[in-house]
């Protein structure tokens, strides 16, 4: 089921342009929040091979992600082709088309500690290129105190080293080769960093370079994410399993090609 049709500003365009995020209040229904919620639900009862858990065993709660389970799950495919998501992301990084790249769950469960690192989301993927974009839609309120963070401005780069969150391991690009991360929660106040309260049906839109983290979560958070591409973004394989990984695509697409692939559908075209 549609609904109505979000109105994005050119003040949004310029702010996401130069801060790499914005937050839009009412993206989406409350009977998308409804049904995207017993999705999640669905998804945590019966995960892919693909999930995985990123707290330690003696924390309070546990963080479930889970990756790429649009073509299983109708509660995603329905958020993800049926409310105007892909248009307000295209209008956002001024693309002619976007396509999903992936979606991604992310669940905190009441009295979870451990938190998100400070990271960007481009480094662990397959793709290059600056038209790309990061929903992060919670299905439960979040607090200022459990939700996302931003660092404004940093999408402008450098890519920095990307690391596994629970053991700080450069897992994917050779050790050395990219810059580390500043101490950011060493010294908060030398960096612009910004976040938002936010109610179910509102929505962060992030890029991919913009470096972001969480805190833990005092009370359940259910959180769908999706990533949107744009015109110029190109295939990047990797040496490495990206995350997440697509399984033969490096066969189907060289290097440098579009992604223009069964597993990286049309979402919107402009007119």
């Amino acid at each position: 089921m549609s609904q109505k049709e979000v109105v994005v500003t050119q003040q949004m365009i310029d702010d996401y342009a130069k801060h790499g995020v914005v937050i839009i209040r009412g993206v989406v229904g409350k009977d998308a929040i409804e049904t995207l919620a017993r999705g999640i639900d669905k998804n945590m009862a019966n995960p892919s091979l693909r999930a995985k858990v990123a707290s330690r065993e003696d924390d309070k709660g546990k963080f479930f992600e889970d990756f790429c389970n649009w073509q299983e799950i109708e509660e995603y495919r329905d958020i993800i082709f049926n409310h105007g998501l892909g248009k307000v992301a295209g209008q956002l990084m001024q693309s002619k088309v976007t396509r999903l790249h992936h979606d991604h769950s992310l669940v905190k469960t009441a009295g979870t500690q451990q938190p998100t690192p400070w990271h960007q989301d481009q480094p662990y993927y397959d793709i290059d290129g600056r038209q790309n974009i990061s929903m992060w839609l919670p299905v439960d309120p979040v607090p200022r105190e459990a939700t996302l963070e931003f660092v404004q401005g940093s999408h402008l780069g450098p890519w920095l080293m990307p690391r596994s969150f629970m053991d700080n391991q450069a897992k994917w690009f050779p050790e050395g080769s990219l810059a580390d991360l500043p101490d950011i929660e060493a010294d908060r106040s030398a960096f612009p960093i910004v976040g938002w309260e936010i109610e179910p049906g509102d929505a962060v839109f992030f890029h991919m370079l913009t470096l972001h983290s969480s805190r833990g979560s005092a009370n359940m958070r259910r959180v769908f994410s999706v990533r949107f591409i744009g015109d110029d973004i190109t295939h990047a394989p990797r040496n490495w399993v990206t995350s997440p990984h697509f399984e033969g695509l490096a066969d189907r697409l060289p290097a440098g090609a579009k992604m223009e692939d069964d597993l990286f559908p049309i979402l919107y075209t402009a007119e």
